[in-house]
């Protein structure tokens, strides 16, 4: 039997699929699944600077997405491994329903230029 994701509160959801929204964060995600790595093999594997590489990190730990953990190397070497956290979200239409009576924040008013 699968288990069902628990229902998440309104601004877990925003926030979990806002660092979704991007596709550097989504192959970030999708490297991690395949093996954990630390920061310098992950952004040669990926391509990007290692600076931008610590940005996404950033964001999808804060997330709850992923997390890491400081490791020494053979050679005395500190070095950060990050790995993907379980995670499962069941978008459907009554989930968003229920997830928007628990939203704290506010929407944001449109103004001319901001659509």
């Amino acid at each position: 039997m699968t288990e069902e994701p628990e229902p998440a509160t309104g601004d877990e959801l925003v926030r979990v699929l806002a660092t979704l929204s991007n596709p550097h964060r989504l192959r970030v995600i999708a490297a991690l699944t395949r093996e954990r790595a630390y920061v310098s093999e992950l952004a040669r594997s990926l391509g990007i600077s290692r600076a931008l590489l610590q940005v996404h990190l950033r964001k999808l730990e804060a997330a709850g997405l992923v997390s890491a953990r400081l490791e020494v190397s053979e050679e005395g070497k500190a070095m950060k491994f990050y790995e993907v956290n379980r995670f499962a979200i069941r978008l459907t239409p009554e989930a968003i329903e229920a997830a928007e009576r628990t939203l704290t924040s506010e929407p944001t008013p449109k103004t001319k230029g901001n659509t």
